[in-house]
């Protein structure tokens, strides 16, 4: 792979979803993708519509853990590794479904995220800001909001 002149061509992108990511397995494979000559990687998450096929609503908690397994990842990767990390949200859980989790029902799941993001973590002053930018008394992040 080295000799083919592909990692000068392109950036790798390591996409997961999950609630509990295998950090150390995560931190494994940026290694492995530098020894191959990949100076750079990209993360994947997702702030909506990668829960199930009959998802109607968000649920925050979800996801807000899977940008903070992927900020412990990053925390672990050399600064100059990673590129950066693309928030998706889906609207199908797969090309074959019904459209899942609206992207109404999940602002406020990808306020959770960016912000989460942004801060390098989820605090009380985190949430407190959140529902201050969305309007709202209440911020549920373990249930589904209505």
């Amino acid at each position: 792979l080295p000799e083919s002149g592909v990692p000068q061509l392109v950036q790798p992108m390591i996409w997961d979803y999950a609630a509990d990511l295998d950090v150390e397995g995560k931190v494994q494979l940026i290694e492995k993708y530098q020894r191959c000559g990949f100076s750079k990687v990209w993360f994947a998450s997702a702030f909506k519509g990668a829960t199930g096929v009959n998802q109607s609503l968000t649920l925050i908690g979800h996801h807000l853990k899977n940008q903070l397994e992927w900020l412990e990842v990053a925390s672990r990767t050399p600064p100059d590794v990673l590129e950066g990390i693309a928030l998706t949200g889906w609207q199908r859980y797969d090309h074959f479904s019904v459209l899942c989790e609206l992207l109404p029902v999940a602002i406020p799941s990808l306020a959770v995220c960016l912000q989460a993001l942004k801060n390098g973590g989820y605090s009380e002053k985190v949430k407190e800001n959140v529902e201050k930018l969305l309007g709202m008394s209440n911020l549920e992040i373990d249930t589904y909001m209505r």
